[in-house]
């Protein structure tokens, strides 16, 4: 059962991972690959309003998008844009990132070599992942300006999107994790979590929402804070 302070405490989070940037016209747009179209379909509006002249989809497959994206994330995303109306020459594919990092540092590796000069970048995101795209890229792409940008809807719509309300939280858990640890290992920049979404972090932990977290090599949990 997900109780009254459960859901509070997943809200928490929620606002924390969404950076609150407002969109604006940047160098590129790049829809970081996932199981989720709306980040095709938010790069493609973000194009129409004339954030950025080029779109870049980034992203191989994974376990969970194999058999509804079989050509990869970033081809399928492609073929989203296009169905939606932007044209070719405007769109680029990076079809080998498997996780965030390589999401920045593949679609950096392909600007380069199409000759795009690139002062700043608009991150496109499932929603609870803004935040982690945003402080993977500034340490991987350091002196180019980053607005981070998702599907604008709010937490109870993005659960019925996804249809299972305890998987929705343990991948907030999972994200907030990583915030945590990631900088360590020179993934990400670090940055400050207030103590209250620590708190509700370690309360849904306690709780068992935990199916998302980072294992040792022993297989616990690592649960640890800044």
């Amino acid at each position: 059962m997900i109780t009254t302070q459960d859901w509070a405490d997943t809200r928490c989070l929620w606002e924390y991972h969404q950076m609150g940037h407002a969109p604006r016209p940047c160098s590129v747009a790049i829809g970081l690959g996932s199981h989720d179209l709306g980040v095709a379909d938010t790069a493609v509006d973000l194009y129409r309003r004339g954030m950025a002249p080029l779109l870049v989809f980034s992203g191989a497959t994974s376990p969970t998008t194999r058999e509804r994206m079989p050509r990869g994330e970033a081809v399928h995303y492609r073929e989203r844009a296009l169905e939606l109306g932007v044209p070719s020459s405007a769109v680029l594919v990076e079809p080998r990132a498997r996780n965030t990092g390589e999401n920045i540092r593949f679609s950096r590796e392909l600007l380069q070599e199409a000759g795009v000069d690139v002062s700043s970048a608009l991150l496109i995101s499932k929603p609870y992942e803004e935040r982690r795209a945003y402080a993977t890229a500034r340490q991987l792409w350091p002196g180019v300006e980053i607005v981070s940008a998702s599907s604008p809807m709010t937490l109870d719509e993005y659960i019925d999107s996804i249809g299972d309300a305890r998987l929705v939280i343990d991948m907030l858990v999972g994200a907030l994790q990583r915030l945590l640890v990631y900088p360590e290992q020179g993934f990400m920049i670090r940055q400050q979590v207030p103590g209250d979404v620590i708190d509700a972090y370690e309360r849904l932990c306690r709780q068992g929402f935990t199916s998302r977290l980072l294992r040792d090599e022993q297989g616990q949990a690592r649960r640890q804070a800044c």
